[in-house]
């Protein structure tokens, strides 16, 4: 049983502990939190512990899931690795690439797990790529939701974007060659919607729209490339695929042949239409789970420090973008 801690108690991080507290293999010690009022609320809503200080936490525990906000990863990050305590922090990872590289090096010269919280790679919805061969040409992502006053002191590219960020940087092994980016703030201080345009040094091309002054919530990825097509929506759990077979077997069972077209040889092709809907899965479970194990089997962690910092650096690109231009026009 590896004992674990968290720090943080609002929103998210009360999601934390209720997942941490079902996971067979862990050991919720408490949680620490710097507003009394809310500590003490969530000490009775879960039965757990809600420690007085940080500090006294990090003593208790071995691993430690960073849950603050943005700009108190850094601080938080650092006094967990000094104590050689194992680390999940949250997305952002922290808010300059200078903190980013530092903690990197922390964690690796006293061999800890650092794992960053970038939840929507163990979205069940994506598993269904799992069984295709992805090499994407063009990448189309849609991340929006009403605004709710939360994360609103960061822009909306590091609060909603930068999932899809990290998605698109899984998805496409190439390096990033140009960043174009317009958005604008239009309820906070802050970035509120925002849009880039992010071309690799193999051609591919992606995408990405992130708004929290909607009035519906929509997460959707769409993956283009050689012979098949697929739409996955993170929110209802499915995934939507077409694809070009040259193939004259038998049509699989959970899939439906739309029609026959030939090629420029004449040449029989079949386009397929199939939806794959997966049970309702726990993206955060999931990941909790992965950071539990990696501490415990000794494997790399799925979203690694590294993962972190590459979104982070490609947020800032388009952060800078989107300034440079709204300057312009102001």
């Amino acid at each position: 049983m590896l004992k674990i801690g968290v720090v943080g108690a609002g929103n998210f991080g009360r999601w934390h502990i209720k997942n941490l507290q079902n996971l067979p293999n862990a050991e919720l010690v408490g949680f620490f939190d710097n507003n009394p009022e809310r500590a003490s609320y969530i000490s009775n809503e879960f039965q757990v512990r809600a420690y007085p200080a940080l500090e006294q936490l990090l003593d208790d525990c071995e691993a430690v899931s960073i849950v603050v906000p943005t700009h108190s990863h850094y601080s938080v990050a650092k006094a967990a690795i000094e104590r050689g305590r194992h680390l999940l922090c949250e997305k952002p990872f922290m808010e300059t690439v200078a903190e980013a590289e530092e903690i990197i090096r922390l964690a690796r010269a006293k061999n800890l797990v650092l794992q960053v919280g970038h939840v929507e790679r163990f979205n069940p919805a994506l598993g269904a790529l799992k069984q295709y061969q992805i090499d994407p040409l063009f990448i189309e992502s849609h991340r929006i939701a009403p605004f709710r006053g939360r994360g609103t002191d960061v822009a909306v590219v590091l609060e909603l974007m930068i999932h899809d960020i990290d998605l698109v940087l899984d998805l496409v092994t190439a390096p990033i060659v140009q960043v174009e980016a317009s958005g604008a703030p239009v309820l906070t201080d802050n970035i509120d919607i925002a849009n880039a345009r992010l071309c690799f040094a193999n051609g591919c091309v992606a995408n990405v729209t992130a708004s929290r002054v909607s009035n519906k919530q929509m997460r959707k990825l769409r993956i283009f490339q050689r012979d098949a097509y697929f739409s996955i929506d993170m929110l209802a759990g499915s995934t939507e695929i077409y694809s070009l077979s040259r193939d004259a077997g038998p049509v699989p069972d959970d899939t439906t042949q739309i029609m026959e077209v030939p090629d420029v040889n004449g040449a029989p092709r079949r386009i397929f239409y199939r939806v794959q809907q997966t049970e309702q899965g726990n993206a955060l479970y999931n990941e909790l789970e992965s950071f539990v194990n990696a501490i415990l089997t000794g494997q790399p962690p799925r979203v690694s420090g590294e993962d972190g910092i590459r979104a982070l650096k490609v947020a800032i690109q388009i952060i800078n973008s989107i300034q440079d231009n709204f300057r312009k026009i102001n």
